[in-house]
């Protein structure tokens, strides 16, 4: 007897997508048997011709709590991230007050998130000036890499490290770094201006490039594990493959609205668009699915950071001012497929993007993939409905969102954590810590 069986013609396994029954037992999934497999248990759900996908994996999240908590809260983040059939997010470190650079800190906020949490959650340390002698303590403590910004993060309690500082941070721990590459002798600081071009002029691909380089050479020095956070810039693509074909350990991710929007189509002061690095043309964004597509470019994750309206600067669409993030843990999934499938992707490729890859980046090893020995985490996704995206329906704090009046292709139906329905129901998460932490 197994406490459920969910059924569907369309489970996205780790072979392929086809007809199967997943059992799962107190969270795990025990079995991975036919559809019509005779299993007895509690409950047995059959989805038919809805898809059975894994629950997804965001690994770059930025929650807010404590601190600026009226930009996102654990509450309402992770509720947004089960409404888009994600199951595990890692938060980022910065943003919150303290932000996530000691053990005190980090206990601070799993203290702010206790109670709260609707999916699982795990956590990036941070790397900034200064902090480097509490990076081990704080690997330690179950954190799941360290994150360094390589220009100003937006927030002054988190500097960025300059190269010297970077290759510091990497030979102080065995870990994963992940790492916002944008360089800063290459921006430049814009007017006032209600004109994306102006934006998209600052933050030119050449700041990107240098940045992607010096963290490569950070990584080939130390030996270390280095991850690019949101590629924008595809033309930085040829730095990635020729050091990974030399044996460097780096890695890249890109986000939905870089694989999905148009700097060309944004229109004035619609500063719901802007996010750092920027979203770039339409060539650029072919070059990223490329890339992706070969698996130069490993996964694809949110970038999640809200903010209030007022600090959008919707009131005056000036883009010079206006805070850079773009929030979308719950509508990644659809984004994503209403393009992958127009370019003849499966929904296995979305879940190796979006689930398998994220969760193999963190170490995340029963997450992302069903497969027996997985927690069951499960996604009823309907890939052939469509619907009109609303913001008043979206579940993080402040629903301030490009994608408003979109049609998306692709509906999440019900999100299990661990065998338990999570959508519309009480916080059932728990928190992640690192193996042998």
């Amino acid at each position: 007897m197994v406490d459920l069986v969910v059924r569907s013609r369309r489970a996205v396994t780790p072979d392929g997508v086809r007809a199967a029954a997943v059992s799962v037992r107190s969270g795990k999934i025990v079995a991975v048997d036919e559809y019509a497999a005779e299993v007895p248990a509690v409950e047995d759900v059959d989805l038919g011709e809805l898809a059975l996908l894994p629950g997804l994996v965001d690994t770059h999240v930025h929650v807010n709590e404590p601190g600026r908590t009226e930009w996102e809260g654990f509450a309402s983040a992770t509720r947004a991230a089960a409404a888009g059939g994600v199951t595990a997010i890692v938060d980022m470190p910065l943003n919150s007050l303290p932000p996530t650079v000691s053990v005190e800190a980090l206990e601070i906020k799993r203290k702010a998130a206790a109670g709260q949490i609707h999916v699982d959650v795990g956590f990036w340390g941070g790397a900034i000036p200064g902090n480097v002698a509490d990076l081990p303590a704080l690997h330690g403590a179950g954190v799941y890499g360290f994150k360094a910004f390589l220009a100003d993060s937006g927030v002054p309690e988190f500097p960025p490290l300059n190269a010297t500082q970077l290759a510091e941070a990497l030979a102080a721990v065995e870990a994963q770094f992940v790492v916002h590459a944008e360089d800063p002798e290459h921006l430049h600081e814009t007017a006032s201006s209600a004109a994306y071009s102006d934006f998209l002029a600052s933050r030119p691909p050449e700041a990107e490039h240098a940045a992607v380089a010096t963290a490569i050479a950070a990584a080939r020095e130390a030996g270390a594990r280095v991850h690019i956070l949101h590629l924008s810039a595809a033309s930085a693509l040829p730095l990635i493959a020729a050091a990974r074909a030399e044996g460097v350990r780096v890695t890249a991710e890109t986000c939905p609205h870089y694989l999905t929007l148009d700097a060309a189509e944004i229109p004035e002061g619609a500063t719901e668009f802007k996010c750092c690095p920027p979203i770039r043309d339409s060539a650029n964004r072919d070059r990223l699915w490329a890339a992706l597509a070969d698996g130069l470019i490993t996964c694809v994750v949110s970038d999640h950071s809200p903010c209030t309206p007022d600090l959008k600067r919707q009131d005056t669409g000036d883009f010079a001012e206006a805070w850079g993030g773009i929030a979308s843990v719950q509508l990644g999934l659809p984004v994503v497929w209403t393009a992958a499938r127009e370019r003849g992707h499966s929904l296995a490729d979305v879940v190796t993007w979006m689930a398998r890859r994220p969760a193999d980046l963190a170490g995340l090893t029963a997450k992302g993939r069903l497969e027996v020995g997985a927690d069951a985490d499960l996604v009823a996704f309907d890939p052939d409905a469509t619907f009109r995206v609303d913001p008043a329906e979206l579940h993080h704090r402040n629903p301030v969102t490009p994608y408003a009046g979109k049609t998306l292709t692709g509906h999440v139906r019900t999100t299990w954590l661990r065998g338990q329905i999570v959508t519309g129901a009480e916080p059932r998460g728990r928190f992640l810590t690192r193996e042998g932490s």
